[in-house]
Formats: structure tokens, sequence, C-alpha cells
């Protein structure tokens, strides 16, 4: 990032959740009691979607059925935000640790190796049966001070070192490394960064992949880097010959990731296509790691949908990581560069990957509405054993009547900031305004079906 063994297949994985799921479910005592659902209602459950997982389409299931994963960089001080997590859980099967495993959180004093938030995330990942993306294992920023004192020998000895203890530690845990990040300058160069790792000589990072083969042999093996999404710039041409180079040569790597920072200034290129394309024909998967767009509204969403639509025509294009979960969670937060807004709301973006990747995001997508137009957004709340809190939020109109409609085995048991009424069935409810404002919600005892409700929504 710019400044910044084998397991179950995921198919079995899911087989094996759905199980302890429904036992779980079957011993649940449920409660008709209509009442406010609050965190004292589940002790210990409260807190994380964990117990649960909603049966909504989501950006790893669709990102799956096409064959890729879709992951997220985690923070390991948020692991303890529940909105954070219950995101995490739901939407994404990959993560990237954001910082806690660059080198300088794991080697903070040299020979003395310190993993305990990098563990974190990594175990909280597996436990959750997602992939993990392992960055970074050599960079020449974020090193600790005692490696940026070095040079030459000593220097490279410290960098293979460290490389090959931490893939070594995380052997058969890690899906795919960053063995080497942002190792190429900016500009019309084309030339290698001038930095201490690259005057210990031309061959540090073969040297790095080598050492990281040896230390964890089924990880994917990737160079990482940013600005290199346009096929026509130097950079770019000069990161191709290099994967070129290591090919023809047998130099071991797998992958290469782009980072994908773009805003304004940085657009996506039109040929964004044809760079991932170039580089798979080069016998290598393509990911995009760090992905993050500045912006909002439609024009973020078309970005986002293209960025998706350009990893699906690659083969090769085998996952996308946003770079953070919610925009209030960025490195460019006040960028809102994100696929969730600072409540965890889907924003616009969202669902422009979700149409990108055949996917239905449960609800109708926020849009620009015209006069006399009425759009409903669906935003996951709090979830127990039996239950779970929604929230609806309606915009376009003041007047407006929302239907909700939910499932045979399921039963809303509270609502609020709305006037509601039900159909013969009870599966169906009305809401209209009550002077609360445009935001109603409602808690659903699930049955066992943890489907999210369908709305429609029309002005009165």
């Amino acid at each position: 990032m710019m400044i910044g063994s084998s397991r179950l297949t995921r198919p079995a994985r899911a087989a094996t959740f759905a199980a302890a799921l429904l036992m779980l479910v079957g011993m649940t005592t449920v409660s008709t009691t209509t009442h406010t659902a609050s965190a004292a209602d589940a002790p210990g459950a409260a807190t994380t979607s964990d117990t649960a997982q909603l049966q909504q389409d989501t950006l790893a299931a669709a990102a799956e059925r096409t064959g890729r994963y879709f992951g997220a960089a985690v923070a390991a001080h948020k692991l303890s935000d529940s909105t954070y997590v219950g995101i995490l859980n739901r939407e994404f099967n990959s993560v990237t640790a954001e910082n806690e495993m660059k080198i300088d959180a794991l080697e903070p004093q040299q020979g003395q190796f310190t993993y305990g938030n990098a563990d974190r995330i990594v175990n909280h990942a597996i436990q959750q049966g997602k992939d993990v993306r392992g960055h970074t294992l050599a960079w020449h920023s974020q090193q600790p001070q005692w490696m940026q004192n070095m040079s030459g020998s000593a220097l490279r000895q410290a960098m293979l070192h460290h490389v090959t203890q931490v893939a070594s530690y995380y052997r058969g845990k890690i899906h795919s490394w960053d063995v080497v990040n942002e190792a190429f300058a900016d500009g019309n160069s084309g030339a290698r960064r001038d930095s201490n790792l690259q005057r210990t000589g031309d061959d540090w990072i073969e040297a790095a992949f080598r050492a990281a083969r040896a230390a964890d042999p089924n990880a994917k093996l990737c160079y990482n880097d940013y600005n290199t999404d346009n096929w026509q710039h130097a950079k770019t041409q000069a990161v191709y010959r290099m994967v070129q180079d290591f090919k023809s040569r047998g130099v071991p790597i797998d992958c290469v990731g782009f980072q994908a920072h773009f805003n304004s200034g940085n657009p996506v290129p039109n040929n964004y296509h044809t760079t991932l394309q170039n580089f798979a024909d080069l016998g290598v998967d393509v990911q995009i790691t760090e992905l993050d767009i500045e912006g909002s509204g439609n024009s973020q969403a078309e970005q986002y949908r293209g960025v998706t639509q350009a990893c699906l025509a690659v083969t090769r294009c085998t996952g996308i990581t946003v770079w953070g979960i919610r925009d209030s969670d960025s490195w460019r937060a006040s960028g809102t560069p994100l696929l969730f807004d600072d409540n965890g709301g889907k924003k616009a973006a969202y669902y422009g990957v979700m149409e990108a990747l055949g996917g239905d995001g449960g609800t109708n997508p926020p849009e620009e509405p015209g006069p006399g137009d009425c759009t409903t957004t669906y935003t996951a709340g709090q979830q127990w054993n039996d239950r779970f809190n929604g929230e609806v939020r309606v915009s376009g109109t003041d007047n407006w009547i929302v239907t909700v409609t939910i499932g045979s085995r399921q039963q809303v048991i509270n609502t609020w900031n709305a006037t509601v009424s039900w159909d013969s069935s009870g599966r169906v409810m009305t809401a209209r305004p009550n002077g609360n404002g445009n935001t109603f919600g409602l808690t659903i005892l699930h049955g066992g079906d943890w489907a999210w409700p369908s709305l429609n929504c029309r002005t009165a």
C-alpha cells in the first residue's frame, strides 16, 4: 500500500458452517414477546454476526460464483467494532492485514518477532472460513529503525531472514503473499526505486521470492505495486519486463497485485483490462489488491463497476480486495472511497460491484431520485441467535408507503419509527411515516431463515 495446510474448500466450509448453524437454531428457545432487542437479550452474541451468516447475496458469494474472491483490508483494533466485524463476516471471503504484517509491526527489534495483532486477523479469518493475503514481506517503507540503519550485505541478510521467518511462521495459512511491494520508481524512467533494499543489488527482488518459496511452498507469491494500471505507463512496462524475465528464468512468481487507488486525478484508465490481460498472458495470476475509488454516487459506482468488469474479463484475475470496509475506516476517509458509508450502509458503489458480479444486493440500490421517485435502502443491524435487526431508509419522498415481505418461517416482533399494518398472511407488512423521519426499523424472529426482507416503495 502507498503510505499507508491444507484447508477445507469453501463449499465444504460452508456446509460445515450450515450444519453448525442448524444445530444452533435447533437449540434456541424462540420467544414471541414483542420487545426492543438489545445486547442484554443475548449475552456474548450481540457484538458480531459470527453466530449466524445472513443467507442474503453478498460480495463474497457473488464473486465466488465467478471463481473469484472478494476481500477487504482489516485492522486488528477494529475487530472489537460490531458493525465493522458484521460487514466483514458477511460480505468478504478474503482478508488482508492493513498494517499488522508489515516489517515494523512483525520485527520491531532485530530478531524479535511480535505476531500478536497479525495473529488476531489471521485467526479471525480462518475461523470464519476466509482466505488470507499476506502483506508484505519486503518493502522499502515501514521498516523498523534498526533496518533503516543497515545497508549492503547486512541488510540483504536481514531482509531474507525476515522473509524466511515470517513466511515459515504462517506457512500453510496464507493464500497469497505480497512478497515485494512497490519496488519501482514513479515517473517516466521505468527504473527501480532508489531504496536501501535496491542498493543491496539488482537481484534483491529475485532473492526475496526464492526465500519465500522455500519458506511457504504452497502460497501464491505476488509482486505488488501502485500506478501500474495504465498499460502505456513506463512503470507498468518496467514491472511487466521484470515478470517476463522472472518467468523465463524460473524465478518463483505466481501473481501480480495491482493496488488500484483511483481518484479524479488518477481515474480508472480505459485500457485497464488490457493491462490485466497482458500480465495474465505471461502465465501469472493478477489480483486487484488495494482497491479504493474516491467519489460518490453514480460516478463512483460506474468506476467500481468498470474495475470489477475488467477483472471478470480476465480468466486469471482471481480476486479483488478493497482497502478497508467503511469510508470512515479508509486511509483516504475524506474521499469516501469505499463500498460502505460511515454507518455501514451499502453505497451506490456496492450495487455497481454487485451488478457487475451478477449478484443481488437484496434491496433497491440507493439512487439519485427524480421527482416522485421512492427508493429504499436496507441496512443489516445487530444479530442474535434467534433474531436480527434491520433498518430501512426511504428517499425521494416524505409521503411514502413501504411494503415489507418476510419469509414463511419469519416473524416481525418489533418495529419503530413507522405506523405499520399487516395482511392476513402475517408475512406482508405495510409501513407509513409516523412523524419520526424517513428511516424505520424492525426486529425479525428468523425461525432459521436469515434472508433479508424484500422491500417495495411507492409514493402515497
